[in-house]
């Protein structure tokens, strides 16, 4: 992989089946080369969510890959993750960092907001998500521009991540402008995940 293309993130689908999703992650990681796998469940049953992280955990380790848990702070060191990614942009960050320490990956999603990605960084997140970058029916429909990816990329150290609603074409534009894609129903809604992230990753360039 060239040095200067951005990295692999993929989220998991927001609900599968413990029997047939670990096999398919696995095809898809040995496919591409992923930094970082985000447990992003819809569930808010304890022991489904323990239990799925257990089952990714298990895939994303064998293949030297990092998995954060989206929200749920109190589950990452009682299930051995490497991080929590969290959904209301600067408001939880200080307070994940105390509690997880500084090894720990707590990354923010700031939605289309510089001022809120800045107040991420500063208050201790590894990495920013800015989106959706594409059109989208869900959430305010605010956009994250790519004049937003390329000012950060200027001016701000902290990696930023481009999410939702990502296209071919998004991919080839966002490319020069962002660390890292996250990607997710892009490729599950696939019959073969892996060769549409494939697909996807070509765009990059």
């Amino acid at each position: 992989m060239s040095e200067d293309r951005p990295q692999l993130y993929l989220l998991t689908p927001p609900t599968f089946e413990l029997d047939v999703f670990p096999e398919v992650l696995s095809r898809v990681l040995g496919a591409v080369e992923v930094a970082c796998i985000r447990l992003a469940l819809a569930s808010r049953d304890e022991d489904a969510v323990m239990r799925a992280a257990d089952a990714v955990r298990q895939v994303a380790h064998e293949h030297d890959v990092a998995l954060v848990i989206e929200n749920h702070i109190q589950l990452v060191e009682r299930q051995g993750l490497d991080g929590v990614h969290l959904t209301d942009g600067a408001r939880s960050v200080r307070a994940a960092r105390k509690a997880l320490g500084a090894d720990a990956i707590v990354g923010a999603f700031c939605g289309a907001s510089r001022h809120d990605g800045m107040n991420a960084g500063e208050a201790g997140a590894d990495y920013v998500c800015f989106g959706p970058v594409g059109e989208s029916g869900l959430g305010t429909g605010t956009r994250a521009e790519r004049d937003l990816f390329a000012w950060w990329s200027e001016m701000i150290e902290v990696p930023v991540v481009a999410e939702g609603a990502l296209t071919e074409a998004a991919i080839r534009d966002l490319a020069p402008v962002t660390d890292f894609f996250a990607l997710g129903e892009e490729i599950w809604r696939s019959e073969d995940p892996a060769a549409e992230l494939k697909r996807l990753v070509a765009a990059m360039g």
